[in-house]
């Protein structure tokens, strides 16, 4: 059995996979259209949901508030779930408009609190919410999703039930820089479309026979 940090584990899978250029967007305010899209569906959907959308607001904030319900509805279907990611959008670009879409004013305004705001807003879980801090605040922060749960557990971490116990077990990201945080979410989204649907495919990965080991999360550093 050979041990990982959580850093050894992500420059090893840097090295052997190479940068993955997460997310893939042109502009932060596509990166909250993909990542609203993107819940229960794939991302091929969400390249048709997002170019019909390109093809009307050019992905214009001020555009894309402007859109009405059955208008908005028809440019996302092809990602599933229609009515409630519409609701999703549209409270989000409304929200957005207060603040003149303007981000660094969004994250002056709440500042540490931003995750709890996020959380507020119509169709935003956990997942979405970290996505966003992460590719459209830049705060680092770490994507505790299905894929990783899965992977981690393969890794032979204990106590992993879903999104929030894990990340209630990671350490704080103090040796990543928000590039590198930004890269490992994207590693681990593209291992685990490949390694960990289960044992079998996870033992054909170049992980087999690791274990990773992380060290204690400072108390109170997630809420």
């Amino acid at each position: 059995m050979q041990y990982l940090t959580l850093y050894q584990l992500y420059q090893k899978m840097l090295a052997i996979m190479g940068p993955q250029g997460w997310w893939p967007a042109d502009s932060k305010f596509e990166i909250i259209l993909g990542a609203i899209l993107v819940q229960n569906t794939n991302w091929k959907n969400v390249e048709k949901s997002l170019a019909n959308i390109k093809s009307v607001t050019d992905f214009a904030p001020e555009e894309v508030s402007k859109l009405d319900k059955e208008h908005l509805i028809s440019l996302i279907r092809p990602s599933g779930f229609y009515k409630n990611k519409s609701k999703a959008i549209m409270d989000v670009f409304q929200w957005l408009r207060e603040y003149n879409f303007d981000l660094e004013k969004i994250k002056k305004v709440y500042q540490g609190k931003l995750r709890q705001q996020l959380l507020s807003l119509h169709g935003i879980g956990e997942e979405t919410a970290d996505v966003l801090l992460l590719y459209v605040f830049a705060e680092k922060v770490f994507v505790a999703d299905k894929y990783t749960q899965k992977l981690f557990t393969f890794l032979q971490v204990e106590g992993i039930k879903n999104y929030r116990s894990l990340k209630k077990l990671l350490p704080v990201l103090d040796d990543f820089t928000l590039e590198q945080a930004q890269e490992f979410h994207g590693l681990l989204d593209e291992f685990g479309k490949i390694y960990v649907k289960n044992q079998l495919a996870f033992a054909t990965s170049f992980l087999e026979g690791y274990r990773l080991i992380l060290t204690k999360r400072k108390q109170g550093s997630y809420e």
